[in-house]
């Protein structure tokens, strides 16, 4: 199902309903199907295009830590939780510190 979808977002890129939404779903089914280098591409285009959406800060961190990037997951994670409590999304800041205590806590993790 999850390569069905990305090919209809896929077609939906450069088109009028291309937008940091459309990058973040985008993301999210790479993601989903096992491809986090390509979402990670797909995420930065989000939070290009939309620097203020915590969602897309919070899943490109994730992408990055799926990927073994964790310091740069950790330093997006930072980022994004300056971003959310800049507009008051106080749950998605401290679902950022959660993830990353854990990627600084766990084996082969920025913390070691």
């Amino acid at each position: 199902m999850s390569a069905a979808v990305i090919t209809n977002l896929e077609k939906l890129l450069d088109g009028p309903r291309d937008g940091a939404l459309l990058r973040y779903s985008l993301g999210n089914e790479l993601l989903k199907a096992g491809n986090p280098a390509a979402a990670i591409q797909r995420l930065h285009e989000a939070v290009d295009r939309d620097p203020e959406f915590s969602a897309a800060w919070k899943l490109l961190g994730r992408a990055l830590a799926e990927n073994g990037q964790s310091n740069e997951a950790l330093a997006v994670y930072t980022q994004g939780i300056a971003v959310a409590e800049g507009k008051g999304d106080l749950q998605a800041a401290k679902e950022m510190r959660v993830f990353m205590r854990r990627l600084a806590h766990r084996p082969g993790g920025a913390g070691e």
